[in-house]
């Protein structure tokens, strides 16, 4: 396959290898298209022996694809941006970052202007095919071949960049607060006599469903609910409890905190 047609993903940790997967999950990428690089290769060993090319050279990375992905911690990219600033080619490299804190125009200024960079935030459900993938910056063209990849796995919304910040608490840290509501749940069923296995699946299937009527009634959730609360009924004797123990002020105050915490992730020097 052509350079053009070829991805790299520079820093493969937890979301570069759901992205990675997710990818190859889709079809748009076989997976010797993508190619993997960590510090340290040892924990890429299940993708070299599933086709992808990995390694630990970043330069070489760059010289065999043209979509570049900057998957490292927010701490750890400053280093990456320097060893690579003189190899990117703008009329061959397309920058993608899905590094939480760092603007588009500090890491174009680190690489010395001379490449088209795009912010992105997915979250780990890349990895099914279910994230939420924000997207802001960069040109018209550099924003397509961002959608284009992350349209393969899941659902991709472009916003104005300093919106990235907020999209990081809501999207890429909101996946585990729902995790955590879906463990809650589980453990509220334990309690009333379930197995826990029976308990998890219950509830992560409840929340599946609730996820899918707001998306595909496109109904505000409220509406959803008025469905299924009956006057002096268990339903809204549930939910005043749940409110009245703070669920929905504690899931605002956990995205208000993971925001504010996610703006102060980069500090370029």
């Amino acid at each position: 396959m052509a350079q053009s047609e070829r991805l790299a993903i520079l820093g493969t940790g937890n979301i570069g290898a759901a992205l990675a997967h997710g990818l190859v999950r889709a079809g748009l990428y076989a997976p010797q298209d993508i190619l993997l690089t960590r510090r340290h290769a040892a924990p890429l060993a299940e993708f070299s022996a599933a086709g992808f090319t990995v390694g630990t050279d970043n330069l070489d990375a760059l010289a065999r694809a043209s979509v570049i992905v900057l998957a490292v911690q927010p701490q750890q990219l400053d280093d990456l941006l320097d060893e690579i600033a003189p190899a990117i080619d703008p009329a061959n490299h397309g920058i993608i970052s899905v590094a939480s804190g760092a603007s588009c125009s500090e890491i174009a200024a680190r690489l010395g202007g001379r490449a088209s960079v795009v912010r992105a935030m997915p979250n780990v459900a890349i990895a099914i095919g279910q994230s939420m993938t924000c997207i802001a910056g960069g040109s018209e063209e550099a924003r397509a071949t961002a959608v284009r990849v992350f349209d393969a796995v899941g659902t991709t919304m472009v916003i104005e960049e300093e919106q990235m910040v907020p999209a990081t608490a809501l999207c890429a840290c909101g996946i585990a607060f729902f995790l955590r509501t879906i463990r809650a749940a589980a453990q509220g069923g334990i309690e009333i006599g379930f197995h826990p296995e029976d308990a998890i699946a219950m509830a992560a299937q409840t929340a599946l469903g609730a996820a899918a009527l707001t998306l595909e009634s496109g109904r505000h959730p409220e509406r959803e609910i008025d469905t299924v609360t009956t006057p002096r009924g268990c339903t809204i004797a549930g939910l005043n409890e749940l409110e009245h123990r703070g669920l929905s002020s504690a899931m605002i105050k956990g995205i208000l905190t993971a925001a504010e915490k996610a703006a102060t992730l980069y500090s370029a020097d």
